[in-house]
């Protein structure tokens, strides 16, 4: 696959109620498609989300940003341009972090979670020294993670947003 310059597609979800930040890596060329985070047909994301507050599988971005919001949960991805090749995380090179500080002076983020390994070894090089926060990692919701992660052990894994 042909490696592209990306810029990040959308704004990051939050509120001033927001206490929770989750990050993905970049938007996969299927979220940037469907105009909204995590938006792959195959990815875990929302289903797990519905799942963790018992609530119904949104459908519509709206319907997923307001399930986020209900919920304190604010997001955006560590990245805000890189080389990337498709949706390969392990293909990024010359990563350039968004800018956080517009976020946490807007909310009171307590806890920042990243989806995948990639995700949580950018934030903690690029990001954790400029902001002085660290992140807290969580198994991708990735469809590319399923032998990985199962659903029970996905699940499990992010029950932790629920403290």
């Amino acid at each position: 696959m042909k490696v592209q310059v990306v810029e990040h597609a959308f704004a990051p979800v939050y509120d001033e109620k927001s206490r929770v930040l989750i990050l993905g890596t970049m938007p996969s060329p299927q979220s940037v498609k469907h105009g909204f985070y995590y938006s792959h047909p195959q990815n875990r994301f929302w289903p797990l989300l519905a799942t963790l507050f018992q609530e119904e599988v949104p459908c519509t971005c709206e319907e997923k940003r307001n399930l986020a919001l209900r919920h304190g949960i604010a997001l955006w991805d560590v990245l805000a341009r890189c080389e990337i090749a498709g949706a390969s995380d392990a293909s990024i090179r010359k990563p350039v972090p968004n800018d956080f500080s517009c976020v946490l002076r807007e909310t009171s983020i307590e806890r920042i979670f990243t989806t995948g390994k990639t995700a949580y070894r950018l934030f903690q090089a690029l990001v954790a020294p400029v902001i002085g926060r660290d992140a807290i990692y969580l198994p991708s919701t990735s469809p590319a993670n399923q032998a990985l992660f199962p659903w029970t052990k996905l699940l499990e894994a992010w029950q932790i947003l629920l403290q």
